[in-house]
């Protein structure tokens, strides 16, 4: 009987062993026994949603909640109501429950660190989704999926550039700047910037936060339009700021996308309508449909595997005749 006893007291002490080398010989501190869905070969998880301030935001969540669906992982959704606090909740709740994964897109960029430690120590992997973080420490997370805003603001820049070339005119600009201290707000914000500064006859009189909100967008663009009459050019971070800014250009009896240039990002199904109808001149795309993505890369990072630490996602830009012709199939 005391030989049994030992011989099981020796094999459990061996797995123990080889499952500490399995472990270490990954290099990946973040896989481990994080939760229990990945045993059965059910992924779960946690996913720290913004909020629903834009059509784009709404269709980013609707897309993630079904490729999940589809891809067998158990996903436990949050919305922050645009509440930094209440995404960090969050992720503290997922950290408690033990999911075998959480993606987030931040609020904003600053401040996460204090969380993403306590996440990494629980040895959960993390993906950012559509928004970075600004933490000098880029081990607290595995990757992040989402746009390249800077460029999206230069695309935005270079088609204002191109429609005045031959113009010796000034050009008044305003700007819709999206939610503050937000990874979109500032990278348009200095995408675009950095293109127009080139070309003295360019000057932003005005640039103030809508939030991403159509509600706010209008609110901002009627106070612009009363402290400035002479606006040529409105550059929105997003459709729905810009639609908002329609109502109060018309509001002020001019015509958008004549008396107003119009410049947005994102090419949701509103914004692109309002474009094909000539009330909005120019869109650059911000695609929201990465569910898939999203998906792949957790199965990728549960199971140890390597990841680029930053995935792209594709995106184009779209004229009047351009949003005509996609309008039909655009499932956003």
């Amino acid at each position: 009987m005391l030989k049994r006893i030992s011989a099981l007291i020796l094999a459990g002490a061996t797995a123990l062993t080889m499952t500490g080398c399995g472990s270490s010989d990954s290099g990946d501190s973040s896989v481990g026994s994080s939760g229990g869905g990945a045993k059965d070969g059910k992924i779960v998880m946690g996913f720290a949603q913004v909020g629903a301030e834009s059509g784009w935001r709404t269709a980013n969540t609707k897309d993630i909640q079904e490729t999940a669906k589809e891809a067998g992982v158990d996903l436990k959704f949050s919305d922050a109501q645009q509440k930094q606090e209440n995404q960090i909740k969050a992720i503290r709740s997922y950290i408690q429950q033990k999911v075998d994964v959480i993606a987030f897109s931040p609020v904003v960029e600053s401040g996460w660190d204090t969380v993403l430690k306590e996440v990494q120590n629980a040895k959960i992997p993390v993906i950012l989704t559509d928004r970075a973080v600004d933490s000098q420490d880029t081990s607290l997370y595995k990757t992040f999926l989402g746009s390249d805003f800077i460029e999206e603001g230069k695309k935005a820049g270079q088609w204002l550039v191109d429609q005045y070339k031959d113009s010796k005119d000034d050009v008044n600009i305003v700007q819709l700047e999206g939610t503050t201290g937000s990874a979109p707000a500032n990278d348009r914000k200095s995408g675009f910037e950095e293109i127009v500064k080139a070309d003295p006859k360019f000057h932003i009189i005005a640039s103030q936060s809508g939030d991403f909100t159509r509600a706010k967008g209008k609110e901002v663009m009627e106070a612009f339009l009363k402290s400035n009459p002479d606006i040529d050019v409105l550059w929105a971070h997003n459709d729905d700021m810009g639609l908002g800014a329609i109502e109060a250009i018309e509001g002020a009896g001019k015509v958008p996308g004549k008396d107003i240039k119009i410049i947005t990002a994102d090419a949701t199904h509103d914004g692109m309508q309002a474009l094909a109808d000539g009330k909005i001149n120019f869109i650059v795309e911000c695609n929201p449909l990465m569910g898939k993505q999203l998906m792949d890369l957790a199965k990728k990072v549960v199971n140890g595997e390597q990841v680029p630490q930053r995935v792209v996602t594709e995106e184009t830009t779209f004229t009047q005749e351009q949003a005509k012709e996609v309008l039909p199939s655009r499932k956003y």
